[in-house]
């Protein structure tokens, strides 16, 4: 299992667009992917999940993949933060 702590740098933070297109990146790999937040994990590849961590500008998340493609899929999960998930600002 590898972990890496990433921020959320855009405006609006986890809302429904950016977590669409988190699960939708976290679901192309086999590894776990989980999100955790101020104690409380979720699975990356659940939407719900995903919202429920109510992610704003700022806040600090704990990103853990664990499996056969974990380095790709943590790669690609950060990469997608640090764009701000395609949004300007």
């Amino acid at each position: 299992m590898i972990e890496r702590e990433v921020t959320l740098i855009n405006a609006l933070g986890l809302h429904a667009r950016a977590a669409a297109r988190l699960v939708q990146v976290a679901s192309r790999f086999r590894a776990r992917i989980t999100l955790t937040k101020e104690g409380r994990t979720v699975d990356a590849k659940s939407i719900l999940g995903v919202l429920m961590l109510s992610g704003a500008l700022g806040d600090r998340l704990l990103l853990a993949a664990h499996g056969e493609d974990e380095d790709e899929a943590l790669a690609a999960v950060e990469a997608l933060f640090l764009s701000r998930f395609g949004e300007a600002g």
